[in-house]
């Protein structure tokens, strides 16, 4: 009855958006989830409509030098988890390191990430970092994934560069474009990431001939910014061939507090890259994916072996991810790696508040304090994420003081979103007992 209210009401509103990002997609429905999203907003009208579903006009629009979305043109060598535009579930990253034979991943190249933190069953992704034959990471800090490098190849820090937002312009309530200038300057022989990145590649790729040269030399020259300035004048709001008219870098360079370039208006038919300039629901695909819903939700066939609570993360404002626990400032004051639950569920199991609880999955078991709270739902449990900081051979001196444990020592790597491969994060099955 509820739900039924909830959609004759959004049906009646005069303006509605039905909207869901990161919650929703890290679960064992992730895919089927966002894709009844988007349908629900084009049934009830709140697609690309003022007050609903509305997309942004970026001024420098990353999207239109990509290609269309492909799910499953390629498959792991493994399980044939499928390929989304070009990358593979991370799920998958452990077992293509570990399994012999054709295809066996054994280099690597990691960039400013922390995947034995981040990534499902976390402590059989770091016993496979440590059998690689080589690896090379870019990153200034030394943290728990890439101590496994041969070689660290350090880039300026992020107030010694320049920066101006491509991604989340995309994802923005109103347009609006801005740029940052380095806060001090990089010492002489500091390099860049795109310093480091197009060098790799220049080198990796072996090509000598003077074609080659000229064309790395010209990139290396004009870096990032000229990059950015052509796409500012070639984007919706640039002048195009006439250089002194439109939005170019040096207007924004001209705005510290960034340039408002509007609110956001209807692009549709005409953002679609669809051959037909139609939205293609692919109905039979998703919605297949309903009958699993129907299995887990409508029907007692369901065994959790013991295991009746249901683990989900959470991020603090202060702690989004593991490399900002290095910040005094951000990680001063009591502990937030704590194991919330709710008060039935505590008084069920004796479990009093601070007190040390074993947490156990199919993948591990971890150990930390209990805080009793009445914002989780009886039956499900929360561990927040990116903590995990007691490997000694690190450079987290700050971190390792409030270590904490790493909740992707519980997510499985088996647990898998069928229809994208994607990992599940949220509702692993585990077990509690209080110590």
């Amino acid at each position: 009855e509820a739900i039924k209210q909830l959609v004759h009401e959004f049906c009646l509103a005069k303006t509605a958006v039905c909207y869901g990002r990161m919650g929703t997609s890290v679960q064992q429905f992730g895919t089927l989830s966002q894709y009844l999203i988007m349908v629900f907003n084009i049934l009830t009208g709140g697609l690309d409509a003022p007050g609903g579903m509305m997309f942004t006009q970026p001024a420098a629009n990353l999207l239109k030098h990509t290609g269309k979305g492909q799910l499953g043109k390629h498959h792991t060598r493994v399980r044939k988890l499928p390929s989304f535009s070009g990358e593979f579930p991370v799920s998958a990253l452990a077992e293509e390191i570990l399994t012999e034979g054709e295809g066996q991943i054994k280099a690597m190249v990691m960039m400013a990430g922390n995947p034995v933190l981040s990534t499902p069953n976390g402590r059989q992704l770091d016993q496979a970092l440590g059998k690689l034959d080589f690896m090379v990471a870019i990153d200034f800090y030394l943290n728990e994934s890439n101590r496994h490098a041969d070689i660290i190849l350090p880039p300026v820090s992020t107030i010694e560069r320049s920066h101006y937002d491509l991604i989340f312009h995309l994802l923005a309530v109103r347009n609006t474009a801005k740029y940052s200038p380095p806060l001090f300057k990089a010492e002489n022989g500091a390099k860049q990431d795109w310093e480091i990145l197009l060098e790799l590649v220049y080198r990796l790729r072996g090509k000598t001939d003077l074609k080659s040269r000229l064309l790395h030399r010209a990139k290396m020259l004009l870096g990032p910014e000229a990059q950015l300035d052509i796409m500012l004048r070639t984007g919706p709001y640039g002048g195009g061939m006439n250089l002194l008219k439109g939005l170019s870098l040096r207007k924004l360079k001209d705005a510290p507090h960034g340039i408002d370039l509007g609110a956001l208006k209807p692009v549709l038919p005409r953002a679609l890259k669809t051959k037909s300039k139609q939205i293609e629901l692919h109905r039979s695909f998703f919605m297949a994916d309903l009958s699993r819903v129907e299995a887990q939700f409508f029907s007692n066939s369901e065994s959790q072996n013991g295991q009746r609570f249901r683990l989900i993360g959470r991020r603090h404002v202060r702690s989004n991810n593991s490399w900002m626990h290095n910040s005094l400032r951000l990680i001063k004051g009591k502990s937030r790696c704590t194991l919330m639950l709710h008060p039935d569920d505590a008084a069920s199991l004796k479990i009093q508040n601070d007190q040390a609880v074993k947490v156990t999955s199919r993948v591990g078991e971890l150990v930390l304090p209990a805080e009793i709270t009445d914002k989780m739902m009886p039956g499900v449990v929360s561990i927040p994420h990116g903590f995990g900081h007691n490997k000694s051979d690190t450079s987290w001196k700050t971190a390792q003081t409030n270590a904490g444990v790493s909740v992707n020592d519980l997510t499985d790597e088996l647990a898998l979103d069928e229809l994208s491969g994607n990992a599940v994060l949220n509702g692993v099955p585990v077990s509690l007992e209080a110590l």
